[in-house]
Protein backbone atom coordinates (compact mmCIF):
# COMPACT_ATOMS: atom_id res chain seq x y z
CA UNK A 1 0.00 0.00 0.00
CA UNK A 2 2.37 2.69 1.07
CA UNK A 3 5.08 1.09 -2.04
CA UNK A 4 1.78 2.24 -4.19
CA UNK A 5 1.41 5.82 -2.70
CA UNK A 6 4.27 6.35 -3.29
CA UNK A 7 4.87 5.81 -6.59
CA UNK A 8 1.35 6.58 -7.91
CA UNK A 9 0.39 9.53 -5.56
CA UNK A 10 2.99 11.01 -3.95
CA UNK A 11 5.93 9.78 -6.54
CA UNK A 12 3.07 11.55 -9.48
CA UNK A 13 1.85 15.10 -8.12
CA UNK A 14 5.29 16.22 -5.85
CA UNK A 15 7.73 16.02 -9.14
CA UNK A 16 4.77 17.87 -11.03
CA UNK A 17 3.94 20.24 -8.04
CA UNK A 18 7.89 21.49 -7.32
CA UNK A 19 8.41 22.47 -10.99
CA UNK A 20 4.88 24.26 -10.97
CA UNK A 21 5.31 25.66 -7.67
CA UNK A 22 9.21 26.84 -9.13
CA UNK A 23 7.46 28.56 -12.28
CA UNK A 24 4.83 30.03 -10.42
CA UNK A 25 6.93 31.46 -8.33
CA UNK A 26 9.97 32.69 -10.59
CA UNK A 27 7.34 34.51 -12.73
CA UNK A 28 5.23 35.94 -9.18
CA UNK A 29 8.63 37.56 -7.79
CA UNK A 30 9.69 38.17 -11.39
CA UNK A 31 13.13 36.22 -10.82
CA UNK A 32 14.49 38.82 -9.01
CA UNK A 33 16.29 36.54 -6.40
CA UNK A 34 17.92 34.34 -9.27
CA UNK A 35 18.31 36.94 -12.28
CA UNK A 36 19.41 39.33 -10.02
CA UNK A 37 23.01 37.23 -8.51
CA UNK A 38 24.49 40.36 -7.29
CA UNK A 39 22.07 41.73 -5.12
CA UNK A 40 21.56 38.28 -4.20
CA UNK A 41 25.33 37.49 -3.36
CA UNK A 42 25.12 41.06 -1.42
CA UNK A 43 22.29 39.84 0.52
CA UNK A 44 23.90 37.23 2.09
CA UNK A 45 27.28 38.59 2.54
CA UNK A 46 26.33 41.93 4.31
CA UNK A 47 26.38 41.81 8.10
CA UNK A 48 22.60 41.34 9.74
CA UNK A 49 21.78 44.97 11.49
CA UNK A 50 19.86 42.89 14.09
CA UNK A 51 20.84 43.19 17.95
CA UNK A 52 22.72 39.66 17.79
CA UNK A 53 19.30 38.17 19.36
CA UNK A 54 19.40 35.25 16.94
CA UNK A 55 22.47 33.49 15.76
CA UNK A 56 24.28 34.76 12.40
CA UNK A 57 22.92 34.29 8.82
CA UNK A 58 25.89 31.79 7.83
CA UNK A 59 25.69 29.83 10.94
CA UNK A 60 21.99 29.30 9.91
CA UNK A 61 22.84 28.41 6.77
CA UNK A 62 25.32 25.96 7.76
CA UNK A 63 23.13 24.49 10.27
CA UNK A 64 20.25 24.52 7.43
CA UNK A 65 23.22 22.62 5.42
CA UNK A 66 24.13 20.20 8.36
CA UNK A 67 20.72 18.90 8.01
CA UNK A 68 20.53 18.13 4.31
CA UNK A 69 24.81 16.73 3.38
CA UNK A 70 24.43 13.23 4.14
CA UNK A 71 22.01 10.14 3.23
CA UNK A 72 20.83 12.75 0.18
CA UNK A 73 23.95 13.50 -1.04
CA UNK A 74 25.78 9.83 -1.18
CA UNK A 75 23.30 7.31 -0.25
CA UNK A 76 20.13 9.07 -2.14
CA UNK A 77 21.99 9.81 -4.91
CA UNK A 78 23.46 6.25 -5.15
CA UNK A 79 19.57 5.27 -4.39
CA UNK A 80 18.45 6.99 -7.46
CA UNK A 81 20.70 5.89 -9.56
CA UNK A 82 20.27 2.14 -8.57
CA UNK A 83 16.25 2.40 -8.43
CA UNK A 84 15.69 5.10 -11.57
CA UNK A 85 18.90 4.69 -14.04
CA UNK A 86 21.34 7.56 -15.21
CA UNK A 87 18.43 9.73 -15.71
CA UNK A 88 17.02 10.36 -12.64
CA UNK A 89 20.65 12.41 -12.08
CA UNK A 90 18.88 15.23 -14.76
CA UNK A 91 15.17 14.99 -12.88
CA UNK A 92 17.58 15.67 -9.63
CA UNK A 93 18.76 18.99 -11.43
CA UNK A 94 15.39 20.09 -12.52
CA UNK A 95 14.08 19.49 -9.35
CA UNK A 96 16.73 21.65 -8.11
CA UNK A 97 15.89 24.68 -10.19
CA UNK A 98 12.96 24.50 -9.45
CA UNK A 99 13.79 24.41 -5.56
CA UNK A 100 15.90 27.43 -5.99
CA UNK A 101 13.13 30.03 -5.49
CA UNK A 102 11.03 27.57 -3.61
CA UNK A 103 13.65 27.46 -0.68
CA UNK A 104 13.83 31.37 -0.74
CA UNK A 105 9.60 31.67 -0.81
CA UNK A 106 9.57 29.31 2.22
CA UNK A 107 12.59 30.73 4.11
CA UNK A 108 11.69 34.17 3.21
CA UNK A 109 8.41 34.03 4.87
CA UNK A 110 9.58 32.08 7.82
CA UNK A 111 11.68 34.25 8.98
CA UNK A 112 8.64 37.40 8.22
CA UNK A 113 6.43 34.62 10.57
CA UNK A 114 8.86 33.14 13.35
CA UNK A 115 8.46 33.57 17.54
CA UNK A 116 10.39 35.10 20.22
CA UNK A 117 10.22 32.53 22.99
CA UNK A 118 13.14 32.54 26.34
CA UNK A 119 14.85 35.61 24.00
CA UNK A 120 15.52 33.08 20.77
CA UNK A 121 14.10 33.09 17.61
CA UNK A 122 12.17 30.30 16.83
CA UNK A 123 10.04 29.08 13.60
CA UNK A 124 9.10 26.67 10.86
CA UNK A 125 6.21 25.82 8.41
CA UNK A 126 4.11 25.19 11.25
CA UNK A 127 3.78 28.79 12.31
CA UNK A 128 2.97 30.72 8.76
CA UNK A 129 0.44 27.52 8.42
CA UNK A 130 -1.33 28.39 11.78
CA UNK A 131 -0.85 32.43 10.77
CA UNK A 132 -2.26 31.89 7.10
CA UNK A 133 -5.32 30.24 8.14
CA UNK A 134 -5.99 32.19 11.31
CA UNK A 135 -5.79 35.39 8.80
CA UNK A 136 -8.98 33.77 7.11
CA UNK A 137 -10.65 33.40 10.02
CA UNK A 138 -9.94 29.53 11.01
CA UNK A 139 -7.82 29.50 13.47
CA UNK A 140 -8.92 26.28 14.97
CA UNK A 141 -8.22 24.62 11.36
CA UNK A 142 -4.78 26.11 11.00
CA UNK A 143 -3.77 24.48 14.20
CA UNK A 144 -4.51 21.42 13.30
CA UNK A 145 -2.88 21.42 9.76
CA UNK A 146 0.09 22.98 11.99
CA UNK A 147 0.01 20.03 14.33
CA UNK A 148 -0.43 17.52 11.29
CA UNK A 149 2.91 18.72 9.32
CA UNK A 150 4.55 18.84 12.95
CA UNK A 151 3.79 15.28 13.37
CA UNK A 152 5.08 14.03 10.08
CA UNK A 153 7.78 16.16 10.27
CA UNK A 154 8.54 14.29 13.26
CA UNK A 155 8.44 11.04 11.20
CA UNK A 156 11.06 12.30 8.92
CA UNK A 157 13.30 13.32 11.65
CA UNK A 158 13.26 9.76 13.44
CA UNK A 159 13.48 8.07 9.57
CA UNK A 160 15.92 9.77 7.09
CA UNK A 161 17.19 12.57 9.75
CA UNK A 162 18.33 10.05 12.63
CA UNK A 163 18.04 6.61 11.54
CA UNK A 164 18.79 6.21 7.77
CA UNK A 165 21.94 8.26 8.72
CA UNK A 166 23.13 5.75 11.37
CA UNK A 167 22.62 3.09 8.94
CA UNK A 168 24.67 4.62 6.78
CA UNK A 169 27.83 5.00 9.40
CA UNK A 170 27.23 1.34 10.15
CA UNK A 171 27.00 0.10 6.60
CA UNK A 172 30.29 1.51 5.92
CA UNK A 173 32.06 1.22 8.89
CA UNK A 174 30.97 -2.95 8.45
CA UNK A 175 31.90 -3.34 5.12
CA UNK A 176 35.27 -1.16 5.16
CA UNK A 177 36.45 -2.08 8.79
CA UNK A 178 34.20 -5.10 9.87
CA UNK A 179 33.02 -3.15 12.84
CA UNK A 180 29.79 -4.50 14.07
CA UNK A 181 26.34 -2.23 13.45
CA UNK A 182 25.42 -2.47 17.08
CA UNK A 183 28.94 -0.97 18.01
CA UNK A 184 28.07 1.82 15.68
CA UNK A 185 24.46 1.93 16.76
CA UNK A 186 25.80 2.83 20.80
CA UNK A 187 28.60 5.04 19.53
CA UNK A 188 26.55 7.28 17.45
CA UNK A 189 23.27 7.40 19.90
CA UNK A 190 26.25 8.24 22.77
CA UNK A 191 27.55 11.03 20.24
CA UNK A 192 24.07 12.53 19.89
CA UNK A 193 22.72 12.68 23.33
CA UNK A 194 25.04 15.46 24.68
CA UNK A 195 25.24 17.79 21.79
CA UNK A 196 21.85 17.74 21.13
CA UNK A 197 20.84 18.98 24.77
CA UNK A 198 22.38 22.09 23.76
CA UNK A 199 19.37 23.38 21.82
CA UNK A 200 19.83 25.36 18.38
CA UNK A 201 22.82 27.52 20.05
CA UNK A 202 24.86 24.40 20.70
CA UNK A 203 24.23 22.31 17.74
CA UNK A 204 25.00 25.69 14.92
CA UNK A 205 28.07 26.38 17.42
CA UNK A 206 29.16 22.28 16.08
CA UNK A 207 27.79 22.97 12.64
CA UNK A 208 29.44 26.06 11.81
CA UNK A 209 32.65 23.90 11.40
CA UNK A 210 31.99 20.68 10.78
CA UNK A 211 29.89 21.60 7.25
CA UNK A 212 32.46 23.47 5.45
CA UNK A 213 35.57 21.24 6.28
CA UNK A 214 33.70 18.12 5.57
CA UNK A 215 32.32 19.86 2.17
CA UNK A 216 35.97 20.85 0.98
CA UNK A 217 37.47 17.43 1.42
CA UNK A 218 34.36 15.81 -0.53
CA UNK A 219 34.99 17.95 -3.19
CA UNK A 220 38.67 17.42 -3.18
CA UNK A 221 38.22 13.69 -3.52
CA UNK A 222 35.24 14.34 -6.13
CA UNK A 223 37.64 16.35 -8.28
CA UNK A 224 40.62 14.12 -8.17
CA UNK A 225 37.78 11.17 -9.18
CA UNK A 226 36.81 13.26 -12.03
CA UNK A 227 40.40 14.57 -12.96
CA UNK A 228 41.60 10.83 -13.50
CA UNK A 229 38.64 9.82 -15.23
CA UNK A 230 37.92 12.79 -17.48
CA UNK A 231 38.45 10.81 -20.68
CA UNK A 232 34.57 9.67 -20.04
CA UNK A 233 33.07 12.15 -18.53
CA UNK A 234 31.46 13.32 -21.62
CA UNK A 235 30.24 9.96 -21.76
CA UNK A 236 28.55 10.20 -18.24
CA UNK A 237 26.52 13.07 -19.05
CA UNK A 238 24.78 11.59 -22.50
CA UNK A 239 24.25 8.53 -20.25
CA UNK A 240 22.53 10.80 -18.05
CA UNK A 241 20.78 12.96 -20.50
CA UNK A 242 19.52 10.27 -22.81
CA UNK A 243 18.10 7.79 -20.00
CA UNK A 244 16.16 10.76 -18.43
CA UNK A 245 13.36 10.30 -20.80
CA UNK A 246 13.14 6.30 -21.25
CA UNK A 247 9.71 5.37 -19.83
CA UNK A 248 9.98 2.23 -17.17
CA UNK A 249 6.44 1.84 -17.23
CA UNK A 250 4.61 -0.24 -19.53
CA UNK A 251 2.30 2.63 -19.76
CA UNK A 252 2.72 4.91 -22.90
CA UNK A 253 2.87 8.68 -23.09
CA UNK A 254 2.63 11.08 -20.33
CA UNK A 255 1.38 8.73 -17.78
CA UNK A 256 4.19 6.24 -18.33
CA UNK A 257 6.77 9.06 -18.51
CA UNK A 258 5.40 10.48 -14.99
CA UNK A 259 5.76 7.47 -12.93
CA UNK A 260 8.70 6.39 -14.22
CA UNK A 261 11.35 5.25 -11.83
CA UNK A 262 13.80 8.15 -13.48
CA UNK A 263 11.35 10.92 -12.49
CA UNK A 264 10.00 9.76 -9.67
CA UNK A 265 13.12 8.68 -7.61
CA UNK A 266 15.66 11.81 -9.22
CA UNK A 267 12.35 14.08 -7.93
CA UNK A 268 12.46 12.30 -4.09
CA UNK A 269 16.42 11.83 -3.81
CA UNK A 270 16.58 15.36 -4.95
CA UNK A 271 13.82 16.95 -2.71
CA UNK A 272 15.52 14.43 0.07
CA UNK A 273 19.35 16.48 -0.55
CA UNK A 274 17.77 19.78 -0.54
CA UNK A 275 14.76 20.11 1.28
CA UNK A 276 13.47 22.57 -1.00
CA UNK A 277 9.75 23.11 -0.77
CA UNK A 278 8.82 20.56 2.20
CA UNK A 279 9.26 23.18 5.02
CA UNK A 280 12.30 21.53 6.94
CA UNK A 281 14.76 24.81 6.23
CA UNK A 282 12.86 27.19 7.81
CA UNK A 283 13.53 25.36 11.33
CA UNK A 284 17.35 26.69 10.87
CA UNK A 285 16.84 30.08 9.02
CA UNK A 286 14.18 31.00 11.48
CA UNK A 287 16.62 31.25 13.98
CA UNK A 288 18.72 33.86 12.66
CA UNK A 289 19.10 37.24 13.65
CA UNK A 290 18.56 38.73 10.15
CA UNK A 291 16.45 41.80 10.11
CA UNK A 292 15.27 41.46 6.20
CA UNK A 293 13.45 37.95 5.34
CA UNK A 294 14.34 38.17 2.00
CA UNK A 295 18.00 38.45 2.85
CA UNK A 296 17.76 35.48 4.61
CA UNK A 297 15.80 33.76 1.81
CA UNK A 298 18.63 34.62 -1.21
CA UNK A 299 20.91 31.80 1.50
CA UNK A 300 18.32 29.56 0.12
CA UNK A 301 19.30 29.42 -3.18
CA UNK A 302 22.83 29.20 -2.16
CA UNK A 303 22.03 26.04 -0.10
CA UNK A 304 20.36 24.41 -3.26
CA UNK A 305 23.36 25.29 -5.24
CA UNK A 306 25.74 23.91 -3.18
CA UNK A 307 24.17 21.10 -2.08
CA UNK A 308 22.43 19.50 -5.45
CA UNK A 309 23.72 20.98 -8.23
CA UNK A 310 27.22 20.77 -6.26
CA UNK A 311 27.69 17.69 -4.34
CA UNK A 312 25.40 15.46 -5.24
CA UNK A 313 26.29 15.55 -9.20
CA UNK A 314 30.03 14.84 -8.23
CA UNK A 315 28.53 11.75 -6.53
CA UNK A 316 26.80 10.83 -9.28
CA UNK A 317 29.29 11.64 -11.86
CA UNK A 318 31.60 9.33 -9.82
CA UNK A 319 29.08 6.74 -9.57
CA UNK A 320 28.36 6.64 -13.31
CA UNK A 321 32.33 6.78 -14.16
CA UNK A 322 32.94 3.55 -12.07
CA UNK A 323 29.61 2.02 -12.51
CA UNK A 324 30.84 -1.23 -13.24
CA UNK A 325 32.52 -1.94 -10.31
CA UNK A 326 29.56 -0.16 -8.18
CA UNK A 327 26.69 -1.95 -9.61
CA UNK A 328 27.55 -4.58 -7.59
CA UNK A 329 26.15 -3.67 -4.55
CA UNK A 330 23.23 -1.67 -6.13
CA UNK A 331 21.15 -2.77 -3.15
CA UNK A 332 23.49 -1.01 -0.63
CA UNK A 333 23.45 2.59 -1.31
CA UNK A 334 26.54 3.88 0.92
CA UNK A 335 28.42 0.88 -0.39
CA UNK A 336 27.80 1.52 -3.97
CA UNK A 337 29.28 4.86 -3.37
CA UNK A 338 32.21 3.68 -1.68
CA UNK A 339 33.17 1.39 -4.44
CA UNK A 340 32.99 4.03 -6.74
CA UNK A 341 35.40 5.64 -5.32
CA UNK A 342 37.64 3.50 -4.38
CA UNK A 343 37.73 1.94 -8.25
CA UNK A 344 39.72 4.97 -9.25
CA UNK A 345 41.58 6.25 -6.08
CA UNK A 346 42.64 2.64 -4.37
CA UNK A 347 41.30 1.55 -0.86
CA UNK A 348 42.57 4.32 1.24
CA UNK A 349 39.63 5.76 -0.31
CA UNK A 350 36.82 3.87 1.34
CA UNK A 351 39.20 5.01 4.57
CA UNK A 352 38.52 8.34 3.84
CA UNK A 353 35.07 7.99 2.47
CA UNK A 354 33.91 6.10 5.63
CA UNK A 355 34.98 9.26 7.90
CA UNK A 356 33.67 11.72 5.68
CA UNK A 357 30.06 9.63 5.60
CA UNK A 358 30.73 9.53 9.85
CA UNK A 359 30.65 13.44 10.09
CA UNK A 360 27.84 14.05 6.85
CA UNK A 361 25.43 11.77 8.84
CA UNK A 362 26.40 12.78 12.91
CA UNK A 363 26.24 16.51 11.48
CA UNK A 364 22.38 15.52 9.70
CA UNK A 365 21.46 13.59 12.81
CA UNK A 366 22.00 16.13 15.11
CA UNK A 367 20.36 19.49 12.68
CA UNK A 368 17.23 16.73 12.68
CA UNK A 369 17.15 16.51 16.24
CA UNK A 370 16.57 20.45 16.70
CA UNK A 371 14.35 19.91 14.01
CA UNK A 372 12.35 17.71 15.58
CA UNK A 373 12.58 18.99 18.69
CA UNK A 374 10.96 22.07 17.52
CA UNK A 375 7.74 20.13 16.05
CA UNK A 376 7.78 18.44 19.59
CA UNK A 377 7.69 22.17 21.26
CA UNK A 378 4.56 23.01 19.24
CA UNK A 379 2.49 19.79 19.54
CA UNK A 380 2.94 19.78 22.83
CA UNK A 381 1.50 21.86 25.95
CA UNK A 382 4.11 20.13 28.65
CA UNK A 383 7.09 20.80 26.94
CA UNK A 384 9.57 20.13 29.91
CA UNK A 385 7.99 16.07 29.72
CA UNK A 386 8.06 16.01 25.89
CA UNK A 387 11.72 16.98 25.84
CA UNK A 388 12.81 14.08 27.75
CA UNK A 389 10.64 11.72 26.06
CA UNK A 390 11.27 13.20 22.77
CA UNK A 391 15.40 12.70 23.58
CA UNK A 392 15.66 9.61 24.72
CA UNK A 393 13.50 8.09 22.05
CA UNK A 394 15.31 10.09 19.68
CA UNK A 395 18.59 8.68 21.07
CA UNK A 396 16.76 5.13 20.91
CA UNK A 397 15.90 5.49 17.32
CA UNK A 398 19.91 6.46 16.50
CA UNK A 399 21.06 2.79 18.05
CA UNK A 400 17.94 0.89 16.38
CA UNK A 401 18.93 2.61 12.86
CA UNK A 402 22.34 0.52 12.73
CA UNK A 403 20.73 -2.63 12.73
CA UNK A 404 16.90 -2.12 11.00
CA UNK A 405 16.63 -2.52 7.37
CA UNK A 406 16.55 0.70 5.47
CA UNK A 407 13.79 -0.56 3.00
CA UNK A 408 10.61 0.10 4.73
CA UNK A 409 12.11 3.33 6.70
CA UNK A 410 13.21 4.74 3.31
CA UNK A 411 9.43 4.38 1.86
CA UNK A 412 7.60 5.79 4.98
CA UNK A 413 9.91 8.90 5.17
CA UNK A 414 9.47 9.32 1.53
CA UNK A 415 5.58 9.20 1.88
CA UNK A 416 5.98 11.57 4.91
CA UNK A 417 7.88 14.55 3.58
CA UNK A 418 6.16 14.07 0.06
CA UNK A 419 2.74 14.76 2.50
CA UNK A 420 5.03 17.99 3.83
CA UNK A 421 6.17 19.20 0.46
CA UNK A 422 2.22 19.00 -0.80
CA UNK A 423 0.99 21.11 2.10
CA UNK A 424 3.93 23.46 2.87
CA UNK A 425 3.81 24.09 -1.38
CA UNK A 426 -0.28 25.00 -0.72
CA UNK A 427 0.54 27.42 1.90
CA UNK A 428 3.66 29.35 0.59
CA UNK A 429 1.32 29.23 -2.51
CA UNK A 430 -1.82 31.28 -0.62
CA UNK A 431 1.05 33.64 0.85
CA UNK A 432 2.70 34.37 -2.43
CA UNK A 433 1.46 37.88 -2.18
CA UNK A 434 3.11 38.60 0.90
CA UNK A 435 6.42 37.06 -0.42
CA UNK A 436 6.37 39.00 -3.15
CA UNK A 437 6.18 42.35 -1.18
CA UNK A 438 8.94 41.00 1.30
CA UNK A 439 10.95 40.44 -1.93
CA UNK A 440 10.41 43.79 -3.21
CA UNK A 441 11.02 45.62 0.03
CA UNK A 442 14.47 44.39 -0.48
CA UNK A 443 15.33 43.58 -4.38
CA UNK A 444 13.82 46.54 -5.31
CA UNK A 445 14.95 48.88 -2.88
CA UNK A 446 18.27 47.77 -3.67
CA UNK A 447 17.56 48.29 -7.24
CA UNK A 448 16.46 51.63 -7.30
Amino acid sequence: MLEFVNKYLIGTSVPLLLIAGGIFFLVKLRGRPVICPILTARAMLTPSEDSKNGLSPFRSVTMALAGTLGVGNIVGVASAIALGGFGSIFWMWISALAAMILKYAEITISVSHRRKRNGENHGGAMYYIEDRFEAAGRKGQGRTVGWIFAALCLVVAYGVGCMMQVNAVSSSFEGVFGVSPWICGALLAAMTAPVITKGTRGISALTEWLVPLMSVGYVIMSVVVMIKCRGRLGEAFVGILTDAFTVKSTAGGILGFLVSDAVRFGTMRGLLSNEAGCGTAPFAHAASDATQPAKQGAWGIFEVFVDTILLCTMTALVIILNYDQACAYSDNGIMMTLKAYSASLGVYAEYFLTAAVLLFAYATVICWAQYGMECVLYMFKNRKKARVIYYTSFCVAAFLGAIVAPGAVWALSDAAMGSMTLINLAVIAAMSTEIKGLTEEYFGRKKR
